[in-house]
């Protein structure tokens, strides 16, 4: 588990950082002219599906949108949540002709949608940008090993304490608590890897140290990090 922890001159700096980040991506691919597209999507609409045509990238600009993939058998795993400013279908640009799993809206969300071609020519000819695009897929590899060690090693307690801290970007703002994008238990369970009624009981129990809170959708005390770190 690698939560950083930052101090508060660090946290405001990256708060600021991300604010640039995200003002400077949006403006490089909102330059695109009719290569791109912005979207409007309401919660639970469907931005690709599993098998659609893999053309384009995504580069979300407000809301929250969840990533999954569906077995034969029918069975859903969740692969992230993405917040603003995060890209996503970006396979295209690996020769993925195909998607390989879903995404879909988790609240109102505003999406930018930039053509295969296009994105390519800003990557080759916007070098500042290129190197936030690089940045970007750095930091989900570095994710991805993570969330491997997490399920590897560590309790399905951990292992949901570790995802709502990530959920709320904790350690990205100055403040202790962040409200989420409602999310069912069950998708928090498929998050995890485990079951519906397990995650009910560690909920039960965060919100009962006050690690939790329902009031005013679900906020997340970083607190809960000590859940994470004990032995």
């Amino acid at each position: 588990m690698a939560l950083s922890l930052p101090t508060s001159t660090k946290s405001k700096r990256a708060l600021v950082s991300k604010k640039r980040a995200l003002f400077d991506a949006a403006f490089s691919l909102s330059s695109t002219g009719k290569a791109r597209t912005i979207v409007e999507y309401q919660t639970g609409d469907v931005i690709f599906a599993q098998g659609d045509a893999c053309d384009r990238v995504f580069y979300l600009q407000s809301g929250s949108v969840k990533l999954s993939v569906v077995s034969k058998a029918g069975r859903e795993a969740v692969v992230a949540i993405l917040d603003a400013g995060d890209f996503f279908g970006e396979g295209c640009l690996a020769g993925q002709p195909l998607r390989m799993g879903n995404a879909t809206a988790v609240s109102p969300s505003q999406v930018l949608q930039v053509a295969k071609p296009r994105m390519v020519r800003l990557l080759h000819g916007e070098r500042a940008f290129a190197d936030r695009f690089i940045t970007h897929m750095l930091a989900r590899n570095i994710r991805i090993e993570e969330d491997l060690i997490d399920q590897l090693f560590n309790s399905s307690e951990k292992r949901l304490a570790r995802t709502l801290l990530l959920l709320a970007r904790y350690g990205k703002s100055d403040q202790s608590t962040r409200t989420i994008p409602r999310l069912s238990q069950e998708t928090l369970a498929e998050m995890v890897g485990t079951t519906r009624s397990r995650v009910n009981f560690f909920m039960k129990k965060f919100q009962r140290l006050g690690f939790i809170d329902y009031r005013d959708g679900l906020k997340v005390n970083s607190s809960l990090l000590t859940v994470v770190l004990h032995d």
